[in-house]
Protein backbone atom coordinates (compact mmCIF):
# COMPACT_ATOMS: atom_id res chain seq x y z
CA UNK A 1 0.00 0.00 0.00
CA UNK A 2 2.92 2.59 0.85
CA UNK A 3 4.19 1.92 -2.39
CA UNK A 4 1.32 2.51 -4.38
CA UNK A 5 1.03 6.23 -2.47
CA UNK A 6 4.40 6.69 -3.55
CA UNK A 7 4.27 6.29 -7.09
CA UNK A 8 1.07 8.36 -7.25
CA UNK A 9 2.86 11.24 -5.65
CA UNK A 10 5.84 10.87 -7.93
CA UNK A 11 3.43 11.19 -10.74
CA UNK A 12 1.66 14.11 -9.36
CA UNK A 13 5.25 16.19 -8.92
CA UNK A 14 6.44 15.36 -12.79
CA UNK A 15 2.80 16.50 -14.39
CA UNK A 16 2.69 19.36 -16.67
CA UNK A 17 1.02 21.74 -14.44
CA UNK A 18 3.54 20.84 -11.62
CA UNK A 19 6.20 22.06 -14.12
CA UNK A 20 4.39 24.82 -14.70
CA UNK A 21 3.83 26.29 -11.55
CA UNK A 22 7.56 25.75 -11.32
CA UNK A 23 8.59 28.98 -13.51
CA UNK A 24 7.66 27.55 -17.03
CA UNK A 25 5.41 30.27 -19.15
CA UNK A 26 2.86 28.42 -20.85
CA UNK A 27 2.79 29.23 -25.01
CA UNK A 28 0.70 32.35 -25.56
CA UNK A 29 -2.34 32.16 -28.52
CA UNK A 30 -1.10 34.51 -31.15
CA UNK A 31 -2.18 38.00 -31.92
CA UNK A 32 -4.80 38.17 -34.05
CA UNK A 33 -4.57 40.31 -37.25
CA UNK A 34 -6.28 43.85 -36.74
CA UNK A 35 -8.75 45.23 -39.58
CA UNK A 36 -7.60 48.58 -40.77
CA UNK A 37 -9.01 50.74 -43.40
CA UNK A 38 -8.45 49.97 -46.86
CA UNK A 39 -7.56 52.39 -49.43
CA UNK A 40 -9.79 53.86 -51.60
CA UNK A 41 -10.12 54.84 -55.46
CA UNK A 42 -7.49 52.22 -56.45
CA UNK A 43 -7.05 52.70 -60.21
CA UNK A 44 -4.21 50.45 -62.62
CA UNK A 45 -4.09 51.62 -65.94
CA UNK A 46 -0.95 51.65 -68.73
CA UNK A 47 0.98 54.60 -68.53
CA UNK A 48 -0.05 57.04 -70.58
CA UNK A 49 2.43 59.33 -73.14
CA UNK A 50 5.22 56.40 -72.76
CA UNK A 51 7.31 53.93 -75.00
CA UNK A 52 5.66 50.85 -73.00
CA UNK A 53 6.66 48.77 -70.29
CA UNK A 54 5.10 50.61 -67.45
CA UNK A 55 1.77 50.48 -65.65
CA UNK A 56 0.53 53.46 -63.54
CA UNK A 57 -1.52 52.66 -59.72
CA UNK A 58 -3.46 55.70 -58.60
CA UNK A 59 -5.30 55.46 -55.29
CA UNK A 60 -6.55 57.54 -51.77
CA UNK A 61 -4.93 56.41 -48.40
CA UNK A 62 -7.08 55.69 -45.87
CA UNK A 63 -7.60 58.10 -42.77
CA UNK A 64 -4.40 58.46 -40.93
CA UNK A 65 -6.39 58.78 -37.94
CA UNK A 66 -7.13 55.13 -38.30
CA UNK A 67 -3.96 53.88 -38.81
CA UNK A 68 -0.79 53.30 -36.59
CA UNK A 69 1.86 55.64 -36.69
CA UNK A 70 4.46 54.63 -39.30
CA UNK A 71 1.50 52.31 -41.42
CA UNK A 72 2.80 51.01 -45.10
CA UNK A 73 0.67 50.50 -48.24
CA UNK A 74 1.62 47.09 -49.55
CA UNK A 75 1.36 46.57 -52.78
CA UNK A 76 1.14 42.94 -54.14
CA UNK A 77 0.92 41.69 -58.38
CA UNK A 78 -0.36 39.25 -60.16
CA UNK A 79 -0.15 37.62 -63.76
CA UNK A 80 -2.80 36.21 -65.94
CA UNK A 81 -3.67 33.03 -65.62
CA UNK A 82 -2.55 31.72 -62.46
CA UNK A 83 -3.09 35.00 -60.49
CA UNK A 84 -0.34 34.10 -57.64
CA UNK A 85 -0.10 37.20 -55.59
CA UNK A 86 3.74 38.30 -55.36
CA UNK A 87 5.38 41.24 -53.08
CA UNK A 88 6.00 44.77 -55.50
CA UNK A 89 6.56 47.25 -53.38
CA UNK A 90 5.60 48.83 -49.53
CA UNK A 91 5.16 52.90 -49.92
CA UNK A 92 4.66 55.05 -47.19
CA UNK A 93 1.45 56.98 -46.77
CA UNK A 94 0.79 60.35 -49.01
CA UNK A 95 2.37 58.55 -51.87
CA UNK A 96 -1.04 57.88 -53.78
CA UNK A 97 0.97 56.70 -57.09
CA UNK A 98 2.84 54.06 -57.96
CA UNK A 99 5.12 53.13 -61.71
CA UNK A 100 5.17 49.57 -62.09
CA UNK A 101 7.86 49.95 -65.00
CA UNK A 102 8.85 46.07 -64.69
CA UNK A 103 5.67 45.26 -66.47
CA UNK A 104 5.57 43.61 -69.66
CA UNK A 105 3.86 44.70 -72.88
CA UNK A 106 1.07 42.11 -73.77
CA UNK A 107 1.28 40.51 -70.51
CA UNK A 108 -2.44 41.07 -68.22
CA UNK A 109 -1.68 42.26 -64.36
CA UNK A 110 -4.09 42.69 -61.21
CA UNK A 111 -2.59 44.99 -58.15
CA UNK A 112 -4.08 44.31 -55.01
CA UNK A 113 -3.23 47.21 -52.22
CA UNK A 114 -3.76 47.31 -48.52
CA UNK A 115 -2.77 49.02 -45.19
CA UNK A 116 -0.50 47.45 -43.34
CA UNK A 117 1.24 48.06 -39.55
CA UNK A 118 4.58 48.18 -38.63
CA UNK A 119 5.10 44.54 -36.65
CA UNK A 120 5.97 45.24 -32.97
CA UNK A 121 8.74 44.38 -30.79
CA UNK A 122 8.97 40.25 -30.32
CA UNK A 123 8.37 39.39 -26.51
CA UNK A 124 11.20 37.17 -26.07
CA UNK A 125 9.78 35.54 -22.98
CA UNK A 126 6.83 34.19 -25.24
CA UNK A 127 7.76 31.11 -27.66
CA UNK A 128 9.29 31.65 -31.05
CA UNK A 129 6.57 30.37 -32.99
CA UNK A 130 4.40 32.60 -31.28
CA UNK A 131 5.76 35.74 -32.37
CA UNK A 132 3.44 38.65 -33.14
CA UNK A 133 2.77 39.66 -36.74
CA UNK A 134 1.90 42.72 -38.28
CA UNK A 135 -1.35 44.20 -38.58
CA UNK A 136 -2.90 44.21 -41.66
CA UNK A 137 -5.98 45.73 -43.53
CA UNK A 138 -8.63 44.79 -46.35
CA UNK A 139 -7.08 44.17 -49.76
CA UNK A 140 -8.57 46.28 -52.45
CA UNK A 141 -7.97 44.34 -56.00
CA UNK A 142 -7.60 46.46 -59.14
CA UNK A 143 -9.01 45.77 -62.84
CA UNK A 144 -7.17 43.80 -65.33
CA UNK A 145 -4.08 46.03 -66.65
CA UNK A 146 -1.75 45.92 -69.44
CA UNK A 147 1.11 48.02 -70.90
CA UNK A 148 1.10 49.50 -74.35
CA UNK A 149 3.07 52.00 -76.66
CA UNK A 150 1.46 55.06 -76.60
CA UNK A 151 1.19 57.33 -79.76
CA UNK A 152 2.28 60.67 -78.12
CA UNK A 153 4.55 61.29 -75.27
CA UNK A 154 3.20 64.51 -73.09
CA UNK A 155 6.42 64.60 -71.57
CA UNK A 156 8.10 65.33 -75.16
CA UNK A 157 5.65 67.68 -75.98
CA UNK A 158 8.62 70.26 -76.43
CA UNK A 159 10.36 68.79 -79.06
CA UNK A 160 7.53 68.64 -81.27
CA UNK A 161 6.83 72.70 -80.75
CA UNK A 162 10.71 72.97 -81.50
CA UNK A 163 10.20 70.71 -84.67
CA UNK A 164 7.30 72.50 -85.87
CA UNK A 165 9.05 76.06 -85.18
CA UNK A 166 11.76 74.79 -87.59
CA UNK A 167 9.85 73.37 -90.33
CA UNK A 168 8.14 76.51 -90.50
CA UNK A 169 11.05 78.42 -90.68
CA UNK A 170 12.60 76.05 -93.19
CA UNK A 171 9.37 76.08 -95.80
CA UNK A 172 9.09 80.02 -95.15
CA UNK A 173 12.32 79.95 -96.18
CA UNK A 174 12.29 78.20 -99.13
CA UNK A 175 9.23 80.07 -100.37
CA UNK A 176 10.57 83.07 -100.20
CA UNK A 177 13.88 81.78 -102.23
CA UNK A 178 11.29 80.50 -104.69
CA UNK A 179 9.64 83.81 -104.70
CA UNK A 180 12.46 85.80 -106.38
CA UNK A 181 13.22 87.25 -103.26
CA UNK A 182 17.04 88.01 -102.17
CA UNK A 183 18.12 86.40 -99.81
CA UNK A 184 21.68 86.95 -98.12
CA UNK A 185 24.16 84.62 -97.15
CA UNK A 186 27.55 86.15 -96.39
CA UNK A 187 30.82 85.84 -98.20
CA UNK A 188 32.78 81.98 -97.74
CA UNK A 189 36.68 83.99 -98.54
CA UNK A 190 37.57 79.70 -100.03
CA UNK A 191 34.99 80.15 -102.32
CA UNK A 192 35.24 83.41 -103.19
CA UNK A 193 38.78 82.80 -104.03
CA UNK A 194 37.95 79.75 -105.98
CA UNK A 195 37.87 82.08 -109.69
CA UNK A 196 40.83 83.45 -108.68
CA UNK A 197 42.93 80.72 -108.18
CA UNK A 198 42.06 78.69 -111.56
CA UNK A 199 42.69 82.31 -113.07
CA UNK A 200 46.46 82.42 -111.66
CA UNK A 201 46.46 77.87 -113.35
CA UNK A 202 45.22 79.82 -116.62
CA UNK A 203 47.98 82.52 -116.53
CA UNK A 204 50.78 80.33 -116.14
CA UNK A 205 49.71 77.47 -118.07
CA UNK A 206 49.63 75.11 -115.14
CA UNK A 207 46.79 72.67 -114.39
CA UNK A 208 44.97 72.32 -111.44
CA UNK A 209 44.44 69.69 -109.19
CA UNK A 210 41.51 68.11 -107.49
CA UNK A 211 41.67 65.78 -104.46
CA UNK A 212 37.70 65.14 -102.82
CA UNK A 213 39.03 63.41 -99.92
CA UNK A 214 39.56 59.55 -99.12
CA UNK A 215 36.37 58.89 -98.27
CA UNK A 216 33.65 57.09 -100.52
CA UNK A 217 29.93 58.89 -101.61
CA UNK A 218 28.54 57.46 -98.61
CA UNK A 219 30.37 60.10 -96.23
CA UNK A 220 28.36 63.55 -96.30
CA UNK A 221 32.09 65.64 -96.74
CA UNK A 222 32.56 63.53 -99.82
CA UNK A 223 29.48 64.77 -101.45
CA UNK A 224 29.73 68.60 -100.58
CA UNK A 225 32.95 68.09 -102.27
CA UNK A 226 31.32 67.01 -105.51
CA UNK A 227 29.29 70.36 -105.36
CA UNK A 228 32.59 71.98 -105.40
CA UNK A 229 33.97 69.89 -107.86
CA UNK A 230 31.44 70.60 -110.43
CA UNK A 231 31.78 74.35 -109.94
CA UNK A 232 35.64 74.34 -110.61
CA UNK A 233 35.25 71.94 -113.79
CA UNK A 234 32.59 74.56 -115.37
CA UNK A 235 35.63 77.16 -114.29
CA UNK A 236 38.57 75.38 -116.19
CA UNK A 237 36.14 74.27 -118.80
CA UNK A 238 35.30 78.16 -119.30
CA UNK A 239 39.09 79.22 -119.00
CA UNK A 240 40.41 76.41 -120.76
CA UNK A 241 42.63 75.43 -117.62
CA UNK A 242 44.11 71.29 -117.49
CA UNK A 243 42.03 70.01 -114.77
CA UNK A 244 43.48 67.21 -112.57
CA UNK A 245 41.24 64.82 -110.30
CA UNK A 246 42.81 62.20 -108.08
CA UNK A 247 40.55 59.86 -106.79
CA UNK A 248 41.56 56.72 -103.70
CA UNK A 249 38.08 55.40 -103.66
CA UNK A 250 36.29 53.45 -106.81
CA UNK A 251 32.67 55.17 -106.26
CA UNK A 252 34.20 58.77 -105.27
CA UNK A 253 36.09 58.33 -108.96
CA UNK A 254 33.17 57.03 -110.94
CA UNK A 255 30.89 59.85 -109.42
CA UNK A 256 34.11 62.64 -110.03
CA UNK A 257 34.06 61.05 -113.40
CA UNK A 258 30.26 62.11 -113.98
CA UNK A 259 30.36 65.59 -112.19
CA UNK A 260 33.48 66.68 -114.18
CA UNK A 261 31.91 65.67 -118.07
CA UNK A 262 28.64 67.09 -116.78
CA UNK A 263 30.44 70.48 -116.08
CA UNK A 264 32.17 70.42 -119.82
CA UNK A 265 29.23 69.58 -121.03
CA UNK A 266 27.25 72.69 -119.22
CA UNK A 267 29.65 75.45 -120.14
CA UNK A 268 29.15 73.66 -124.08
CA UNK A 269 33.13 72.63 -124.18
CA UNK A 270 32.62 68.74 -124.56
CA UNK A 271 35.83 69.20 -126.72
CA UNK A 272 38.36 69.62 -123.87
CA UNK A 273 36.63 67.19 -121.72
CA UNK A 274 39.20 64.23 -121.73
CA UNK A 275 38.74 60.89 -119.48
CA UNK A 276 42.30 60.92 -117.59
CA UNK A 277 41.53 64.44 -116.46
CA UNK A 278 39.57 62.06 -113.46
CA UNK A 279 41.96 59.08 -112.46
CA UNK A 280 42.23 56.50 -109.90
CA UNK A 281 45.19 55.89 -107.87
CA UNK A 282 45.04 53.28 -105.61
CA UNK A 283 43.27 52.21 -102.30
CA UNK A 284 45.89 52.08 -99.75
CA UNK A 285 45.48 55.41 -97.89
CA UNK A 286 49.56 56.40 -97.66
CA UNK A 287 50.31 54.63 -101.19
CA UNK A 288 48.05 57.49 -102.55
CA UNK A 289 49.68 59.64 -100.39
CA UNK A 290 52.93 59.31 -101.80
CA UNK A 291 51.61 59.50 -105.21
CA UNK A 292 50.16 62.56 -105.03
CA UNK A 293 52.87 64.00 -103.03
CA UNK A 294 55.00 62.96 -105.75
CA UNK A 295 52.57 64.22 -108.94
CA UNK A 296 52.79 67.66 -106.93
CA UNK A 297 56.99 67.94 -107.34
CA UNK A 298 56.68 66.80 -110.63
CA UNK A 299 54.00 68.73 -112.15
CA UNK A 300 53.96 71.73 -109.70
CA UNK A 301 50.45 72.43 -110.37
CA UNK A 302 49.30 76.34 -109.93
CA UNK A 303 46.39 75.53 -107.76
CA UNK A 304 45.26 72.93 -105.17
CA UNK A 305 42.11 72.26 -103.86
CA UNK A 306 41.69 69.40 -100.70
CA UNK A 307 38.11 69.30 -100.23
CA UNK A 308 36.84 66.38 -98.72
CA UNK A 309 37.50 64.06 -95.68
CA UNK A 310 40.82 63.51 -95.00
CA UNK A 311 42.96 61.48 -91.88
CA UNK A 312 46.90 61.67 -91.42
CA UNK A 313 47.89 62.37 -95.01
CA UNK A 314 46.00 65.96 -94.99
CA UNK A 315 49.39 67.47 -93.55
CA UNK A 316 51.20 65.34 -95.45
CA UNK A 317 49.72 66.78 -98.52
CA UNK A 318 49.36 70.55 -97.55
CA UNK A 319 53.04 70.55 -97.09
CA UNK A 320 53.74 69.23 -100.20
CA UNK A 321 51.68 71.41 -101.74
CA UNK A 322 52.74 74.41 -100.10
CA UNK A 323 56.15 73.26 -101.15
CA UNK A 324 55.55 74.09 -104.72
CA UNK A 325 54.20 77.35 -104.34
CA UNK A 326 50.38 76.48 -104.98
CA UNK A 327 47.38 78.35 -103.77
CA UNK A 328 45.71 75.92 -101.56
CA UNK A 329 41.90 76.07 -101.18
CA UNK A 330 40.92 73.18 -98.53
CA UNK A 331 37.59 72.29 -96.75
CA UNK A 332 37.34 69.54 -93.81
CA UNK A 333 34.43 69.66 -91.60
CA UNK A 334 36.69 67.55 -88.77
CA UNK A 335 37.89 69.31 -86.13
CA UNK A 336 40.81 67.20 -85.68
CA UNK A 337 42.40 67.65 -89.24
CA UNK A 338 41.53 71.46 -89.47
CA UNK A 339 44.38 72.90 -87.87
CA UNK A 340 46.18 71.10 -90.35
CA UNK A 341 44.87 72.85 -93.13
CA UNK A 342 44.36 76.39 -91.50
CA UNK A 343 48.47 76.30 -90.89
CA UNK A 344 49.30 75.20 -94.54
CA UNK A 345 46.49 76.34 -97.08
CA UNK A 346 45.57 80.03 -98.45
CA UNK A 347 42.06 79.15 -97.59
CA UNK A 348 40.42 77.04 -95.56
CA UNK A 349 36.18 76.36 -95.76
CA UNK A 350 35.46 75.49 -91.86
CA UNK A 351 32.76 72.78 -90.83
CA UNK A 352 29.38 73.97 -92.58
CA UNK A 353 31.24 76.24 -94.80
CA UNK A 354 32.14 73.06 -96.93
CA UNK A 355 27.93 71.65 -96.60
CA UNK A 356 26.69 75.55 -96.89
CA UNK A 357 29.03 75.48 -100.41
CA UNK A 358 26.65 74.28 -102.61
CA UNK A 359 23.73 76.74 -101.89
CA UNK A 360 26.53 79.64 -102.22
CA UNK A 361 27.58 78.41 -105.15
CA UNK A 362 24.35 77.23 -107.27
CA UNK A 363 22.01 79.95 -105.89
CA UNK A 364 19.45 77.18 -106.30
CA UNK A 365 16.22 78.73 -104.04
CA UNK A 366 15.89 75.61 -102.10
CA UNK A 367 19.39 75.42 -100.93
CA UNK A 368 19.37 78.80 -100.32
CA UNK A 369 15.88 78.49 -98.62
CA UNK A 370 17.45 75.76 -96.41
CA UNK A 371 20.29 77.47 -95.23
CA UNK A 372 18.42 80.57 -93.96
CA UNK A 373 15.81 78.53 -92.18
CA UNK A 374 18.60 76.89 -90.37
CA UNK A 375 20.41 80.03 -89.56
CA UNK A 376 16.87 81.80 -88.22
CA UNK A 377 16.85 78.30 -85.94
CA UNK A 378 20.02 78.48 -84.93
CA UNK A 379 19.58 82.25 -83.69
CA UNK A 380 16.15 81.23 -81.99
CA UNK A 381 18.11 78.58 -80.16
CA UNK A 382 20.96 80.82 -79.26
CA UNK A 383 18.49 83.39 -77.68
CA UNK A 384 16.68 80.64 -75.64
CA UNK A 385 19.82 79.47 -74.36
CA UNK A 386 21.16 83.05 -73.37
CA UNK A 387 17.53 83.82 -72.00
CA UNK A 388 17.84 80.25 -69.89
CA UNK A 389 21.32 81.25 -68.43
CA UNK A 390 20.30 84.95 -67.45
CA UNK A 391 16.97 83.35 -65.47
CA UNK A 392 19.00 81.14 -63.94
CA UNK A 393 21.66 83.43 -62.37
CA UNK A 394 18.31 85.66 -60.63
CA UNK A 395 17.24 81.53 -59.63
CA UNK A 396 14.54 80.99 -61.47
CA UNK A 397 14.69 77.41 -63.53
CA UNK A 398 11.55 77.76 -65.64
CA UNK A 399 13.41 77.96 -69.10
CA UNK A 400 15.14 75.23 -68.25
CA UNK A 401 12.06 72.98 -67.26
CA UNK A 402 10.85 74.36 -70.03
CA UNK A 403 13.55 72.90 -72.66
CA UNK A 404 13.89 69.43 -70.62
CA UNK A 405 13.02 66.05 -72.35
CA UNK A 406 12.92 62.76 -71.06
Amino acid sequence: MRWAVGWILLAVLFTPSAVSAQGAAPPSPPVPTQALPAPTNFVAQDKPGDSGGSILLTWTDPDSAALPAGSLIEIRRAEAPAFEWKALAEVPLGTQTYTDASAAEKHTYRYELRARAPAAPADTTRAAAAAPTAAAGTAVVSEPASAHDNWFRKDRTNSLIATLIFLVALLGSIQMAHSGKPIFIRRIAGLNAVDEAIGRATETGKKVLYIPGIQSMDDIQTVASMSILGHVARATARYGTDLDVANKDPLTFASARETVRGAYLAEGRPDLYREEMVNYVTYDQFAFTAAVSARMVRERPATIFLVGYFFAESLILAETGQSVGAIQIAGQADPTQLPFFVATCDYTLIGEELYAASAYLSREPVLLGSIRGQDIYKALCIVVGLAGIAFATFGSMWVAKLLQTQ
